[in-house]
């Protein structure tokens, strides 16, 4: 069940309303981000215009048909399957082992996170992401406990998706899909690479069902339980929640793909909103996690915004 997702990609982390499947995208819950209001035009207030108002904010998601259409019927999943059985997980295994099992599979993850700094050309990260796990897979009992962090070695989320988003590959049209969530082109081919790394460099166990289907059962439900109330806070107040979700997702991402080509301060902005809900109340936060792509009025097709309009100059004393 679960980034860039991962949003690598994420998505996903990063995937909100459930983790990426095994084997598609390692991508965190998306940051805390607030989303503009923008009320329909006075005397524009039937449904006709506001369809039209709405297609002029859908840039990059030219599937909007078929993402609504599988964004309700993972809406249908979660609230009868995936949520009652997230929520048992949390209340049945007691917290200690829950947080146990989530430390063993992030730190699983970390030579994934290290391939992807080396090809990003990120020395000083690879040094840091293998030095975090050579900390957590001995003194933290293979990874047990999160040792690492209290050396201020915490865990970065980092993936395929990003890789290619570091070398100017474009995330390709937004997808919605059952049992990944939000995710885009470039962030689904980036996770099949990041789920092959273990596979492949080391074969038994990680190549076998017996380890994968677990792998993404725990780390699905530990994700959806760990992320109610903060769905809840996102997606409750909005009058749109598709496009809330597709809004922070792509937010986000541009914020990690921006800081990973331009570096801070750089020229991406993080919180140019290309696919704000017409209809979203005035703030909206997301969940809170680490940064897991994607400019007022252009397509976001790119991962650097155009650049804001500046400020007028005040007006001169008379």
């Amino acid at each position: 069940m679960s980034a860039r997702l991962t949003t690598r990609s994420g998505l996903v982390a990063a995937a909100l309303l459930l983790a990426p499947a095994a084997g598609v995208a390692h991508v965190a819950p998306p940051p805390v981000v607030t989303l503009s209001s923008q009320a329909v035009p006075a005397g524009r207030d039937s449904g006709a215009e506001r369809a039209e108002f709405r297609r002029a904010h859908a840039h990059g998601d030219p599937l909007e048909g078929l993402n609504r259409g599988l964004f309700s019927i993972h809406q249908a999943l979660d609230r009868f399957l995936f949520r009652p059985a997230a929520i048992a997980y949390r209340t049945v295994i007691p917290k200690v082992i829950r947080t146990g099992v989530r430390h063993i599979f992030s730190n699983l993850g970390e030579p994934v996170v290290f391939v992807n700094d080396v090809l990003q050309l990120k020395p000083k990260r690879a040094a840091k992401t293998f030095e975090r796990f050579a900390i957590n897979s001995i003194l933290g009992i293979g990874g047990v406990l999160d040792v690492a962090k209290g050396e201020k070695l915490p865990h970065r989320n980092n993936g395929f998706g990003n890789t290619l988003g570091r070398y100017g590959i474009g995330p390709g049209p937004y997808l919605f899909l059952p049992l990944i969530g939000p995710t885009d082109l470039r962030d689904l081919a980036g996770g099949q690479a990041d789920a092959a790394v273990l596979p492949v460099a080391i074969g038994n166990p990680f190549d076998r069902i017996e380890y994968q289907a677990p792998h993404a059962v725990l780390t699905g439900l530990d994700l959806r339980a760990e992320s109610d109330g903060d769905l809840k806070a996102l997606l409750d107040g909005a009058a749109d929640p598709y496009a809330t979700l597709r809004s922070v997702f792509l937010q986000s991402r541009t914020a990690e793909v921006g800081e990973l080509r331009h570096g801070k301060g750089g020229e991406a902005n993080p919180l140019d909103d290309p696919l704000a809900d017409p209809e979203a109340p005035a703030a909206v936060a997301g969940p809170k996690a680490s940064p897991s792509d994607r400019n007022a009025g252009a397509p976001p097709l790119t991962d650097t915004p155009a650049d804001p309009e500046p400020a007028s100059p005040p007006p001169t004393p008379g």
